[in-house]
């Protein structure tokens, strides 16, 4: 069964988090998993490990405590986020196993237009480059209810990212980040949604 994608368009991040956790809590065995697709006007978002003192300084962004795993990160214009609403036990995934296909539909998609990309052990999400080069292309947080998840995956595409510099991103302090734009790939965040949506399907039910 495919899952269902649905494109948001720009939406508040408390507002659609919380649908998914309606979502979430009134799906059955029978329900479709489901691909959300959407742009966030600017915010910072803390998942249940994140600690404020890794908000550096105030820059007049709304914060948000989330449910989602994982530290602070930011989301904008210009990044791609889909949320992946999915049952577990009816794929037959772990949640490692799941955060794994996630990260490696990002890997494939940077893949298919040249760029080279890995996974950072112990710190979830889809890094490029190598040492002092290397920085965070890809975010990644989950929420798992009853064998469910919710949230997902930001990738960033074509977007101010001067607003990471006042957090440590993910908890990292220095941690570089990037985006599809600034390693040479022309396309606008729709056509990257599009593509990444497509690398989800396949990683997530193959």
């Amino acid at each position: 069964m495919s899952a269902l994608v649905r494109a948001l368009g720009r939406a508040d991040y408390t507002a659609v988090w919380r649908n998914m956790q309606a979502f979430t809590g009134r799906r059955d065995a029978g329900t479709p998993d489901e691909l959300w697709q959407v742009e966030h006007p600017p915010v910072f978002t803390l998942g249940l490990a994140g600690k404020r003192e890794h908000l550096l300084r105030d820059i007049g962004v709304p914060v948000v405590e989330s449910d989602r795993g994982g530290q602070v990160t930011y989301h904008g214009p210009g990044q791609v986020v889909i949320y992946t609403l999915f049952d577990l036990k009816r794929a037959g995934l772990g949640v490692r196993e799941m955060v794994s296909r996630i990260e490696q539909s990002v890997i494939d998609l940077l893949a298919a237009h040249g760029v080279s990309a890995q996974r950072r052990s112990g710190a979830p999400g889809v890094y490029v480059g190598k040492g002092d080069d290397e920085a965070k292309i890809a975010a990644l947080g989950l929420r798992v209810k009853n064998g469910r998840t919710y949230h997902g995956v930001s990738l960033n595409v074509d977007m101010d990212l001067t607003p990471f510099a006042a957090i440590n991103p993910c908890g990292y302090s220095g941690l570089r980040v990037t985006q599809t734009r600034d390693l040479g790939i022309a396309l606008p965040p729709e056509a990257i949604c599009l593509q990444l949506t497509g690398a989800l399907q396949r990683a997530l039910q193959e």
